[in-house]
């Protein structure tokens, strides 16, 4: 059974920063690309950023790049996101999945709230 865990979530300021990560079983992790969606509370989802198989490739929606590193470890079957310089409108439900243009499996989500 496809599994994905998402962690790291909480209350941050503006200005900080947060790591989440994406605990992934039951298929063969380093087989495939990752992404990472977000949702905002009563919004519709956003891409976030996706990674390849072997990490040799990422990729940004254009408001995250410069703040936002996608990151995997393959021995740890583990996905990470490192979110810096975060502002408010960051602020939502944030998916990790398996694949890229078809995310056949999701996680249950980690929420990021950004306010003072």
């Amino acid at each position: 059974e496809v599994q994905l865990v998402e962690s790291g979530g909480g209350l941050v300021q503006p200005g900080g920063s947060l790591r989440l990560s994406c605990a992934a079983s039951g298929f063969t992790f380093d087989d495939y690309a990752m992404s990472w969606v977000r949702q905002v509370p009563g919004k519709g989802l956003e891409w976030v950023s996706a990674i390849s198989w072997n990490g040799g490739s990422t990729y940004y929606a254009e408001s995250m790049k410069g703040r936002f590193t996608i990151s995997r470890d393959n021995a740890k079957n583990t996905l990470y996101l490192q979110m810096n310089s975060l502002k408010s409108e960051d602020t939502a439900v944030y998916y990790c999945a398996k694949g890229t243009g078809g995310m056949d499996y999701w996680g249950k989500g980690t929420l990021v709230t950004v306010s003072s």
